[in-house]
């Protein structure tokens, strides 16, 4: 049996009005989704258990049946993982995010952007290494990963509480009241300053702004965690996995694991999905699950850009879903597919939410159907025409078992 789940990141979303009260996954067009959940098992999933706060390293956990509650751990740790970034004991890594920040209309200082603006990823990697030339000493190391995500090391901060708030989750809101707090925090708001210091006269600013650009003004310091171990994959599921990512947060979710992490490298010019599918399929070979990891999805709700949601969701659909399914059909054998998703992140409110998430399940035999019911893959039809998993983590078991 070969197994492929496809985990997509932010993909669940509230209507919005500009969609005509639809949610995105309503108003796009899908239609191997949409044949996915008319004869396969449809339904919604609870991936963030009760209590436990939503983001990407707590839904990347339970898709490949790890219990959030129990395997707590943090995004900037993952990342560090993925990134290959030794944290010695006692090392505190945070997440190192360049922001827009601004006044309200009642001049109170407030994030008005949490994704660094204009800045493409090359641009963010080279502030980033100017970050790490002003801030860094014998105890600070700031890192410049995959996309332009930074890291940022604290030798030795693990010993010293601090409690920090993702950047998403403060958009629109005073700083002052989300800043880093805790014994630790007065350092952390330090460098904070120091790194809108940097931000203010480094070139590539100075230049988005002279442009008329949104150009980052502030470091934000976030998600952080200490090296993190996890009960090996293969040990309990007895398959050899492999994942498909380009996120830095899930390659080193699968590096922890034990899973073999992959890059998509496209063949003959083709574009990234269509390279991702040959990658999934081509590892099949000599494995027994893989994991394909999107996070467009999630990158529009932040942004709060529900067409562009829109947008991704028919991509995804037309270069992945249809392009896997039509490769797994050819294979022949006994296949199962899992379209899951990490989180929702609605457009709306540009941050994750704790919400049950749409997933369907699709195997060989479906196809022989003859017909399916009358239903879509989007929330709605999920949830009034669907099954309820009230433990996300469960999804993978319940594939691999059934």
């Amino acid at each position: 049996m070969k197994v492929v789940v496809v985990q997509v990141d932010g993909l669940g979303d509230e209507p919005v009005a500009d969609l005509g009260g639809k949610t995105p996954l309503e108003a796009a067009r899908t239609p191997h989704l949409d044949a996915m959940a008319a004869k396969g098992i449809l339904g919604l999933a609870r991936t963030v258990p009760p209590g436990v706060p939503p983001g990407g390293e707590v839904g990347s956990l339970a898709i490949l049946g790890y219990d959030p509650s129990r395997h707590r751990t943090s995004c900037a740790a993952l990342d560090a993982a993925g990134e290959g970034l030794a944290l010695a004991p006692g090392d505190l890594v945070l997440r190192l995010s360049l922001v827009v920040t601004g006044l309200a209309e009642d001049g109170t200082e407030i994030l008005r952007d949490a994704q660094a603006g204009a800045l493409d990823a090359a641009e963010r990697t080279a502030v980033l290494h100017a970050l790490g030339e002003a801030l860094g000493d014998d105890g600070v190391v700031v890192h410049a990963g995959r996309n332009g995500r930074g890291l940022l090391v604290l030798r030795g901060g693990a010993d010293v509480p601090v409690r920090t708030l993702p950047p998403h989750a403060v958009q629109g809101k005073p700083l002052a009241a989300a800043l880093p707090i805790g014994p630790g925090g007065d350092r952390l708001r330090a460098l904070m300053r120091r790194g809108a210091e940097v931000l203010a006269r480094h070139p590539i600013c100075e230049a988005h702004r002279t442009a008329g650009d949104v150009t980052p003004s502030a470091i934000w310091l976030w998600g952080q965690g200490t090296s993190v171990s996890l009960p090996p994959f293969g040990a309990r599921w007895t398959v050899r996995g492999a994942v498909v990512a380009t996120d830095g947060l899930v390659r080193g979710l699968a590096a922890t694991a034990g899973l073999d992490v992959l890059d998509a490298i496209p063949p003959n010019g083709d574009g990234p999905l269509p390279a991702v599918v040959a990658t999934a399929i081509g590892a099949l070979a000599d494995h027994d699950l893989v994991l394909i990891h999107v996070a467009d999805a999630d990158d529009a709700g932040h942004r709060g850009d529900a067409a562009g949601k829109v947008r991704v969701i028919e991509q995804l659909d037309a270069e992945l879903v249809g392009p896997l399914l039509e490769a797994l059909v050819a294979r022949d054998g006994d296949w199962r597919v899992l379209v899951a998703v990490g989180h929702a992140t609605p457009c709306g409110l540009r941050t994750h939410t704790a919400d049950p998430v749409p997933f369907v399940v699709y195997v060989a035999r479906d196809q022989e159907k003859a017909r399916g019911q009358k239903r879509a893959f989007d929330e709605r039809d999920a949830r009034e025409l669907g099954i309820f998993v009230p433990e996300g983590h469960g999804l993978l078991e319940r594939l691999l078992r059934e």
